[in-house]
């Protein structure tokens, strides 16, 4: 305790002892700069001239970044209503509709030899066709309520016949609701299927180009012929 009194008295001496010399050294800073105000006095406003203008800059700058951040929530959001706009009709078709409709934008994006092949004994397969540069495409449509997440029991499904059953070197597993389980994603990505939910889904609808989402979910891009 007597060893904490005598540092804690050291200390404030120390302080008032650095007060001091700091009170001095104004005094005699004050008395220079009035013996010398004519070569001061153009310093000092030079200095807060600066300090006026880096304040309004960094203000300026500052607003600058909100109002590009605010933009560009809103357009995000704009976006999404798009998207989500978009999606209406899609949910308004029936699940064979869902299939032509995928069918149709394969067609739209430059893929060549597009059937429709959804139906009992399709074993995965609902459309299929080539993408413009040879590869195969097969596609599984799921027309699943928005809230819905797709389960890894549909995945694996498509997995085990995608490629042995229809040699595929594009897989896509598309669908019309929000999410796939965190499961159903991860083998996605495991086994090089491209998963495409609601979103990527709205965007493909709304004119992005089927090459242009395949990298999107994963690697899922196949190999080249």
């Amino acid at each position: 305790m007597a060893a904490r009194r005598r540092r804690r008295r050291l200390k404030k001496k120390t302080r008032k002892q650095l007060q001091g010399w700091g009170a001095v050294a104004a005094v005699i800073a004050a008395g220079w700069a009035a013996g010398n105000w004519s070569r001061v006095w153009p310093v000092l406003v030079a200095v807060l001239a600066a300090a006026v203008l880096g304040g309004a800059g960094w203000a300026l700058l500052r607003a600058h970044r909100q109002a590009v951040g605010q933009d560009l929530a809103w357009r995000a959001q704009e976006e999404a209503r798009a998207r989500e706009s978009s999606m209406a009709q899609v949910d308004a078709l029936t699940w064979q509709e869902f299939e032509t409709y995928i069918a149709e934008l394969c067609r739209r994006d430059g893929c060549t030899g597009v059937v429709v092949s959804g139906g009992s004994g399709d074993l995965g397969a609902d459309v299929v066709g080539y993408l413009a540069d040879g590869r195969k495409l097969v596609i599984q449509c799921k027309k699943y309520a928005p809230h819905r997440r797709v389960p890894s029991q549909d995945m694996q499904k498509f997995v085990g016949t995608a490629r042995l059953e229809h040699g595929a070197d594009v897989a896509l597993f598309v669908t019309t609701c929000q999410a796939f389980t965190r499961d159903a994603l991860g083998l996605a990505l495991r086994q090089d299927i491209v998963a495409l939910h609601r979103d990527l889904l709205g965007s493909w609808v709304k004119g992005a180009h089927l090459e242009t989402l395949i990298p999107l979910n994963g690697s899922g891009t196949g190999r080249r012929r």
